[in-house]
């Protein structure tokens, strides 16, 4: 596929070392990994993530998302995914672009382009997707990403093709997920309040409750939409972002396990380190000594 082919060489030229490289067009980031990676944690903000070449997986709860080339996700609210590049090598390395949702641009572009909503009580969709991205999808990334080759033109006409782009994924097979992230009142965007609120507060004890409040939304409702859209309960939410904390205290600060556990918000060291294990698949000393041996192991965001 000739848009393919373009994109691969489009971002190899921009990427000219593995990991994430910011691009001067805004909410645009490049992705390039010349090796298979180490499963990592990270939390996915709500993008389009459209690969061009490779192979990546991405793990949410108990749900497994696999996307190539010419298939991209969107997410809707802040995530916790444990993802790595599954195919990558020197010769062909994984790339992938990354586009943020800008909430104000897509707000916008709802109401030019009107569609029926779900009725209030229905549960939203899960807050990751995966589709194949068909021709005009791809022939606006094309054009977003040839203004890296145009940097006068690209702060007129970037605008222009980010239109462009969020339009087809407003009028492709998951419009409707786009349309939800857009609407302020729809019980996505309730569970994005929650999601935001465990973000600012997941070292500390929560009560569904003072949760559901702060959503607007009552416990039993709350409970049921944010299982929905993210595939985890509220505290599982919490104890995912709690972990993935620890072991980043862990790499970056050189903390001890019990030291990054009560930093995130553990009381039992024994719980932390059990935990922890069942999510990372190691004892936390064992689990960052590997990593620290191996550091390449662990570039590619998304």
């Amino acid at each position: 596929m000739e848009q393919l082919r373009e994109m691969v060489d489009l971002i190899a030229r921009h990427t000219p070392d593995d990991g994430v490289s910011s691009s001067p067009i805004q909410r645009l980031d490049l992705i390039r990994s010349s090796r298979p990676t180490e499963p990592m944690p990270t939390v996915y903000q709500p993008s389009l993530c459209l690969v061009a070449q490779g192979r990546k997986q991405a793990v949410l709860a108990d749900r497994v998302f696999v996307y190539e080339p010419a298939r991209y996700l969107i997410v809707g609210v802040d995530l916790p995914i444990m993802g790595h590049v599954v195919e990558a090598s020197p010769e062909r390395p994984y790339l992938c672009l990354r586009f943020g949702f800008d909430p104000v641009a897509l707000g916008q572009l709802v109401l030019e382009a009107p569609a029926a909503v779900p009725a209030d009580g229905a549960l939203p969709a899960l807050g990751l997707t995966l589709c194949d991205a068909g021709p005009a999808l791809l022939d606006a990334a094309v054009r977003l990403l040839r203004l890296l080759d145009d940097p006068g033109g690209a702060p007129v006409l970037a605008p222009l093709a980010e239109r462009e782009l969020l339009y087809r994924l407003l009028t492709g097979p998951y419009g409707a997920t786009m349309r939800q992230i857009a609407t302020g009142r729809s019980r996505t965007a309730r569970v994005a309040r929650a999601v935001a609120w465990i973000r600012r507060h997941f070292t500390t004890p929560f009560s569904v409750e003072h949760l559901a409040a702060e959503a607007g939304m009552s416990p039993s409702s709350l409970h049921a939409h944010f299982k929905a859209v993210t595939a985890m309960s509220p505290l599982q939410f919490q104890k995912q972002l709690r972990l993935q904390e620890a072991r980043r205290l862990m790499l970056a600060e050189a903390l001890d396990a019990a030291t990054a556990g009560f930093r995130v918000g553990y009381d039992s060291p024994s719980q932390f380190s059990r935990e922890y294990r069942r999510l990372f698949g190691a004892p936390p000393q064992r689990d960052v000594s590997r990593l620290r041996a191996s550091p390449e192991l662990l570039t590619a965001a998304a």
